[in-house]
């Protein structure tokens, strides 16, 4: 989920002083003439991934306070040290391994990967002197810049990149596939539908027509959901190839995904999610118009749960476990973190008062408390349920 500034205290931006990228936009639209109207995930895929102008390919900033939105790494350094203590326990449950690789997709510049790097060092964790920290991101003055960032922490001696082949650690995404394309469907007078793309004058509009292909169908069929007529609703076909490329790097440990969505059954709900939930967020405000600003906003929409999880058991992944990133947050010990800093004689009441804040909204049911964390094994041993999915019941820092 993405953050706004109607969710928290910052800096006004003007949305409209974001524009778009025309060269893109007419690429787009020169596409669209020569071939037809097209699926609204090809638009999505180009106006988030294009080489020449994507969104996710700019060198401006995309999450933080001067960009178009906030996650959890950057609302506060505790997220990432929480996981850091639950990747610990992950070591220590595979006995040790050395190396063991941290592979984070949609590393952005770092702030994530600081915060787990930081807090092992700050925990004096023995992983640490076993850690390779994998940045993965579609444009490599990301990568440059997760460099320098952990240069100058004084962690970049962890950055070297792991030797080919599969890997013992964790593949971790954080709010990255919410932004993998979508297909938008409907149903209408008994049929299921597709929303494409088209051109009217120089604007793009939505053009109906048949699905594009029988695998939308399909996957509505396989997790049992008929969508009542008069639904909107949006369908990613890339969760599996994704969650199948990632799997393949893993000999052993765990898949760990972090994004807000649900299972088929809340997700596809006909009262709740009757309009779908794809969302366009820029310069900190949301809206539903993916036509504005190309190349410049985010597209997002919320992950299907079931998918997922149908993709790793087809991957050969087991489940260990499901839970909210409240619930996790809490059963990896967030808590304890929180008490450590409050008894700091370092920490003074502003940045404790900061603290507190930024982790009631990574719990807030309201806000990013309702996310989806989602763990995924191979060759994982039997035992207990890691810390972060043993909590059940209710807590509050």
């Amino acid at each position: 989920m993405r953050l706004t500034t109607g969710l928290r205290r910052g800096p006004s931006f003007d949305p409209a002083a974001a524009g778009e990228d025309e060269a893109l936009a007419g690429r787009i639209r020169t596409e669209i003439r020569r071939d037809g109207p097209m699926t609204f995930a090809r638009f999505m895929d180009l106006a988030l991934y294009d080489a020449d102008g994507g969104y996710y390919r700019s060198a401006e900033a995309r999450p933080g306070p001067g960009g178009d939105f906030l996650t959890a790494p950057e609302t506060h350094p505790i997220f990432g040290h929480v996981l850091a203590r639950q990747i610990t326990e992950v070591w220590e449950r595979l006995g040790r391994p050395a190396p063991f690789v941290i592979r984070e997709h949609g590393a952005g510049t770092g702030t994530l990967a600081e915060a787990i790097l930081g807090g092992l060092r700050r925990d004096r964790s023995d992983l640490l002197a076993a850690v390779l920290y994998d940045p993965v991101e579609v444009d490599p003055r990301r990568i440059a810049s997760t460099r320098e960032r952990l240069d100058a922490a004084g962690l970049t001696a962890h950055l070297d990149p792991p030797e080919d082949g599969p890997i013992d650690g964790v593949v971790l995404a954080n709010e990255v596939l919410d932004a993998l394309p979508v297909h938008r469907v409907g149903r209408r007078e008994g049929r299921l539908l597709e929303r494409y793309v088209a051109v009217e004058d120089e604007s793009f509009v939505d053009a109906w027509g048949p699905p594009s292909t029988p695998a939308l169908e399909r996957r509505l069929a396989d997790e049992g959901i008929a969508l009542v007529d008069g639904q909107d609703a949006e369908v990613s076909l890339a969760l599996g190839p994704w969650v199948e490329s990632v799997a393949a790097d893993l000999r052993r440990g765990l898949l760990l995904v972090i994004d807000y969505g649900a299972p088929a059954s809340e997700l596809y709900d006909p009262v709740r999610r009757r309009s779908g939930t794809l969302r366009a967020y820029v310069r900190h405000h949301v809206h539903d118009d993916p036509y504005r600003h190309i190349g410049r906003q985010d597209l997002t929409a919320h992950v299907d749960v079931t998918a997922v999880e149908r993709a790793a058991h087809a991957a050969g992944l087991t489940t260990v476990g499901i839970t909210t990133q409240a619930e996790f947050l809490l059963g990896a010990g967030v808590q304890d973190l929180l008490r450590e800093v409050q008894s700091d004689p370092a920490t003074d009441l502003a940045s404790y008062t900061r603290l507190r804040s930024a982790l009631m909204r990574m719990i807030d049911p309201a806000a990013m408390g309702r996310f989806r964390v989602m763990a995924f094994g191979r060759a994982w041993p039997d035992g207990p349920e890691l810390s972060g999915f043993a909590f059940h019941g209710p807590g509050r820092p």
